[in-house]
């Protein structure tokens, strides 16, 4: 792929002063028994600010971080681009992170508040400067049914928003009588194996009766990370154009790696850590016609907008996992919005209105 062909040069060369920083700890409150912390960035220049945010919140190794405070040398006139290979050298945490992952994370935080601060201080919205335009977008909520599973959960959804579309973590656990139940309901979207995130498979027989039974039950749902065990394989590779990735990808260049060539792709922004990279991705799947939709991976501040926003400019009408925050929740609260949302980009920045 082209650089041409990615919308990246088109942010790179935006101006960006930095005055100084700040770190933010953010919370929520509980959701699937859980406490939710996350970590905002806002990035302080010409009387505005530029926010970002840190999924990937390690308590011990980023209390080390909030106690070294903002310590890092960001200040400066920079392009969006000088910027970014500015960060790329600076080590971001004051204790390394258990996770290599968390690196992209963090990564990510610092690069879309600059984006976000860029665009505020040139007075554009993001929609603007990449020439496309934010459209009312379409969502879904993601869950897991339980242990033992129970459909109840999913009712308790549809009791109150009986228009909500569906993204179910699949589990050897579902009964087939179960699995008749939830197809019966109409409102699954995506089905999510969770088969990429290394978790130990411990009765392959019982994986592979649940597979023929959801590839039967739900003929045009999504198959979201697929197990790498060659007898899921063999099932699931017939259904490909249904098949897509989320866990293995972080850039184009992951698309080559899968056991399956997918008919779509889950882009988690924060995945990428980079907008480069993100823009890359997304001009890779254009060019060869994959399938793209929005994923989210826990934000509740300013990164769950970030999000919303692209998925509103680059793929609005799919099964976007980028639900309001609240869907998250154990009970999901009344009142809240319902799909399609407005796109609501605000009139400068990275972030919605």
């Amino acid at each position: 792929m082209s650089t041409e062909a990615s919308l990246w040069p088109r942010l790179a060369e935006l101006p960006l002063v930095i005055e100084s920083y700040e770190l933010e700890p953010l919370s929520a409150a509980p959701a699937g028994g859980m406490d939710r912390a996350v970590l905002q960035i806002r990035l302080l220049g010409l009387r505005t600010d530029g926010a970002g945010e840190d999924v990937g919140r390690f308590f011990d190794e980023d209390d080390a971080t909030l106690a070294a405070g903002p310590c890092q040398p960001l200040a400066g006139e920079w392009t969006l681009e000088g910027f970014c290979e500015h960060l790329a050298t600076l080590e971001l945490w004051a204790k390394p992170p258990e996770w290599d992952a968390a690196r992209l994370y963090r990564n990510w935080a610092y690069e879309s508040a600059a984006l976000d601060l860029a665009l505020r201080q040139a007075g554009r919205p993001l929609h603007e400067v990449l020439g496309r335009e934010a459209r009312p977008l379409r969502f879904v909520t993601s869950l897991g049914l339980g242990d033992p599973p129970s459909i109840e959960t999913m009712h308790r959804r549809l009791e109150h928003y009986p228009g909500l579309r569906l993204k179910l973590d699949a589990s050897p656990g579902w009964s087939g009588e179960l699995i008749e139940q939830i197809a019966a309901a109409g409102v699954v979207d995506t089905i999510d194996f969770k088969g990429c995130y290394g978790i130990e498979v411990m009765d392959e027989a019982l994986l592979e009766t649940m597979y023929d039974q959801v590839i039967e039950a739900f003929p045009d749902a999504l198959l979201e990370d697929p197990h790498d065990l060659p007898a899921i394989t063999e099932r699931v590779a017939a259904h490909a154009a249904r098949v897509s990735y989320d866990a293995p990808i972080h850039c184009a260049e992951d698309l080559a790696t899968t056991a399956i060539a997918p008919g779509a792709v889950n882009i988690k922004p924060t995945r990428t850590g980079s907008l480069r990279a993100l823009q890359g991705l997304y001009a890779h799947c254009e060019a060869h016609d994959l399938g793209m939709y929005g994923g989210g991976m826990g934000e509740i501040g300013v990164g769950r907008h970030q999000i919303q926003l692209l998925a509103s400019i680059f793929h609005p009408g799919a099964p976007n996992d980028v639900a309001p925050s609240p869907f998250n929740e154990d009970d999901v609260p009344e009142g809240l919005p319902t799909s399609p949302l407005a796109p609501r980009p605000a009139p400068a920045g990275f972030r919605r209105a």
